[in-house]
């Protein structure tokens, strides 16, 4: 799995550097597409982890309004809140977990939020150009990835 996952986060950082030389748009943090590609199979994961990205987000966002958080405090805020809401997420309970595992008809039960920075950098990117333009570009950038992967003949689970 490391050799895939280190491919997967190499081609994710090409196809976001093309992607934000193309159209001016950042895939929402580097090596977020190449994690993401490799969840593309666990639809609720991705839509968990993009879930914690936004209320990543929107913390960071009021807590703005009542204390001064710009520049590298901004950047740190959004990665330890998107840290923290994943972990949170990892200790739903295990009933709640099971559910969104059979709606996601995912045998495994492994719904979980993708990476531990993962949700922060989305947040960050969510902050820096809007909500449809990084999820449209990440989801974009992360199909891509998948699709070279296929095309390579890289196992990809199941």
């Amino acid at each position: 799995m490391s050799s895939l996952l280190t491919l997967s986060v190499g081609l994710g950082l090409a196809v976001s550097m093309l992607l934000t030389e193309f159209f001016g748009l950042a895939a929402g943090g580097m090596v977020v597409p190449g994690y993401v590609a490799l969840y593309l199979d666990k639809p609720i994961s991705v839509l968990i982890t993009l879930a914690t990205g936004m209320a990543t987000f929107l913390v960071v966002h009021a807590l703005s309004t009542v204390t001064i958080i710009y520049g590298r405090r901004r950047t740190v805020m959004m990665i330890l809140f998107g840290f923290l809401l994943g972990i949170g997420i990892e200790h739903l309970p295990v009933r709640l977990l099971d559910a969104l595992a059979n709606l996601g008809n995912d045998p495994t039960g492994d719904v979980q939020v993708i990476g531990y920075i993962i949700p922060g950098l989305i947040g960050i990117w969510i902050d820096r150009q809007g909500l449809i333009e990084t999820l449209s570009v990440l989801l974009t950038a992360s199909v891509v990835v998948r699709l070279i992967l296929i095309v390579l003949g890289m196992e990809l689970g199941s």
